[in-house]
């Protein structure tokens, strides 16, 4: 895009203050800038930045404009349509400490419609987490949860790996991503897949940071960090998931039913299996039973088949390389309030300063010293139901509430989703593409 077109572009909101959280908490501040990346390290610390690149899989060959570029909704739907990338500068990625190997993926413009439900309930029998988007943040990138898509491989007896030509393995010890491929990761600790969608497993740092959460950024490292001394104010909104409720950064109401009893870090229910808080230790036992959690998802076992157990803990499996190597403390006798914060599924029923009268929440979790715990984002299963989805078509008519620039929405009865448009068929009663 040329810089005097992107002179002309101007941001428009259709919404007023008062307006579901829904609609409001989307951060479009950047939304009519075009994306960037760095590409290596010599660009990130002289801030030489790319708005077009190419690694031979993976292209943008044309600059696309950064994260949330319309806002849509229904009675029942929101609909966020986004290109997936970041609002912030993305990369580099490497995939080794010292940054000599780069990362062989670079993110692409998704130009997806994201449709997230504007009426949450709670399930009896909850959903489970799966691979690929659980959630969009309010900076338009893809959430993903704890899994990295690979786990133990009893046959051939060590974790998957496509290189080895072992697929995805058993399923039932699965790799943490924010442990295995945490190295992958940017300062906003993102990354992309073989696709090129750019997405966050934990929480996105930078994105914290634009939107005014206790980060801070240090210009002389490149690099986002919890910022020093005690949290003052709650955690914005960060994203919303499938099931339509919001997830929080790692800042709450230390009551959750009291706005006036001071905010403190939201703690994890979970902790790793290694003996402590009640805990069994799996360097003792080996990985030969799953927790309840686990095996509430799996509707199996707890004790599993010798074909089914996973390796020794050792430096090559160490505890915590598998998301099945945490437990769930309210499954082993420990108390909500009183020994942590968050349920199972990592969120609790709370006021926060959009829902004073309060909403189930989830929250994003950070150890003490502000690294990220798990499960990141949110236990193996949705508290509500999770109907929110990607979609290639809008059926019903809608709103505009939020649009980037002036071409980015069509007048009329068409809607623009990335490159196609959506053009609204009384006969069908949907918008299609055309």
């Amino acid at each position: 895009m040329k810089a005097a077109l992107l002179n002309l572009i101007s941001i428009t909101f259709l919404f007023s203050a008062s307006a579901d959280p829904q609609i409001t908490s989307w951060f479009t501040a950047n939304s009519g800038q075009v994306a960037r990346i760095y590409r290596t390290d010599a660009e990130k610390f002289s801030g030489q930045a790319e708005t077009t690149w190419s690694n031979g899989h993976q292209s943008q060959s044309q600059p696309a404009l950064s994260g949330v570029q319309e806002i849509l909704s229904s009675t029942n739907w929101i609909y966020i349509r986004s290109t997936g990338l970041g609002s912030h500068v993305m990369g580099p990625w490497f995939n080794d400490l010292q940054h000599r190997f780069y990362f062989p993926n670079l993110p692409t413009d998704q130009h997806y419609v994201f449709a997230i439900p504007r009426h949450p309930t709670a399930q009896i029998t909850s959903k489970p987490s799966h691979l690929g988007e659980i959630g969009l943040f309010v900076d338009g990138v893809a959430m993903f949860d704890a899994n990295d898509a690979f786990s133990y491989s009893s046959e051939n007896g060590r974790d998957a790996d496509p290189r080895a030509r072992i697929g995805r393995g058993d399923g039932v010890w699965n790799r943490d991503a924010f442990v295995n491929e945490g190295i992958t990761f940017d300062a906003a600790l993102g990354h992309q897949q073989n696709w090129g969608t750019y997405h966050y497993h934990a929480q996105p740092l930078a994105l914290r940071y634009l939107l005014g959460d206790h980060v801070d950024f240090d210009p002389s490292t490149m690099t986002y960090h919890e910022a020093s001394g005690p949290a003052t104010k709650h955690s914005p909104i960060l994203g919303w998931m499938q099931d339509g409720y919001p997830l929080y950064g790692p800042y709450g109401f230390s009551n959750p039913t009291d706005r006036l009893s001071g905010v403190r870090r939201m703690v994890s229910g979970f902790v790793a299996r290694n003996g402590e808080k009640g805990s069994d230790n799996l360097a003792q036992s080996g990985r030969r039973t799953l927790p309840a959690w686990a095996t509430r998802s799996r509707n199996g076992s707890a004790t599993l088949a010798l074909s089914e157990a996973g390796p020794n803990v050792s430096a090559a499996y160490p505890i915590g390389h598998y998301i099945e190597d945490n437990v769930y403390l309210g499954d082993i006798g420990r108390k909500i309030e009183k020994d942590f914060d968050l349920d199972a599924s990592n969120g609790r029923w709370c006021v926060t300063p959009e829902y004073p009268n309060g909403t189930y929440a989830y929250f994003t979790t950070i150890d003490a010293a502000g690294k990220p715990v798990y499960p990141y984002t949110m236990g193996r299963r949705f508290h509500g139901n999770p109907v929110g989805r990607l979609v290639d078509a809008i059926y019903e008519p809608v709103i505009t509430n939020f649009v980037t620039h002036a071409g980015a929405s069509m007048s009329g009865n068409t809607q623009r989703a990335g490159s196609t448009t959506l053009t609204w068929n009384s006969g069908t009663g949907r918008y299609e593409s055309k």
